[in-house]
């Protein structure tokens, strides 16, 4: 399977600034949420990039790129008619090629010298089939992400083949279809923000376009997600999921971009001067809690 293409989405009312917030990476440079995206995305040997977007954002996405707005090709999503439709719109710049897919208010971090992306788009290549990579994620998240049941694939380390999918189930529903043996007590396995689709879930999206412009009980219809359809697409073709030596930080939660700079900073080039300064921080909050104290 030949992956060349990649799909970002960021047009959803609570994203679409999130990619232009700027960081320190990894390289000791500042740089835009989008850059580092889109730079990871390179990494994996892709150079066209969909990014889905508001009209009229397309003029603050493109100057943030910097010399990257040339990889860019800019489709709308008018309505907040869903995740999965954001992804919908990207069709026609899919056609019928397998895909790489990242969401926009995600960054990942990898514990290793290959990138998070350029290993999802190995394994779907050898695979020859979709792969969504996961993350063992705690209980008390689950509000926050999609979550895949399956199983184990023996003889494979965190390989699975996914039977269903749940998008933002409750603890209840998550207890009862979506354990997965082996895992810790109280996890479950969360997506981590990054597909390789193949061109079948454009197909099925539109099948859900298709049906929420025409609803069979007259009542209106929610949004379109996109778990839905990975859904469906596990039950008509092969498709996994993989646990990656990496991690996912979401910048649009409460610290998120705190959280994501530090998760950046300690696995960069100044990783130990950030450690002395987070060091001297506790240190300094330490003695002041003492003279307080006494």
């Amino acid at each position: 399977m030949n992956i060349r293409k990649a799909v970002i989405t960021a047009a959803a009312p609570n994203q679409r600034t999130l990619p232009l917030q700027t960081l320190i990476d990894r390289d000791g440079v500042e740089k835009s949420v989008l850059r580092i995206l889109i730079e990871e995305v390179v990494r994996a040997g892709i150079d066209e990039i969909c990014l889905v977007v508001r009209p009229g954002d397309e003029r603050a996405y493109a100057e943030i790129a910097g010399d990257h707005a040339r990889r860019l090709h800019f489709v709308h999503q008018p309505q907040p008619l869903g995740y999965g439709h954001a992804v919908y719109c990207a069709n026609q710049f899919v056609g019928d090629a397998p895909f790489l897919h990242l969401v926009g208010d995600h960054l990942y971090v990898s514990r290793n010298e290959q990138g998070c992306a350029q290993r999802l788009v190995e394994i779907a290549s050898v695979a020859a089939s979709a792969v969504s990579a996961v993350q063992a994620t705690r209980e008390s998240l689950l509000p926050y992400y999609g979550v895949i049941g399956g199983r184990r694939l023996p003889g494979q380390s965190g390989f699975y083949q996914v039977e269903t999918v749940v998008e933002k189930p409750t603890p209840t529903e998550a207890e009862q279809s979506l354990i997965i043996p082996g895992l810790r007590a109280g996890h479950y396995l969360c997506f981590f923000g990054m597909h390789v689709l193949t061109p079948a879930i454009m197909g099925i999206l539109a099948e859900q376009v298709t049906t929420r412009s025409t609803p069979a009980d007259g009542k209106p219809a929610g949004g379109i997600t996109l778990a839905t359809a990975l859904a469906e697409l596990a039950r008509r073709e092969q498709y996994l999921a993989v646990e990656l030596n990496a991690a996912r930080y979401d910048v649009g939660v409460r610290y998120g971009l705190l959280t994501a700079q530090v998760a950046l900073a300690l696995n960069g080039q100044d990783r130990d001067e950030v450690l002395a300064t987070l060091l001297a921080l506790l240190a300094q909050r330490e003695l002041g809690e003492k003279g307080l104290a006494r």
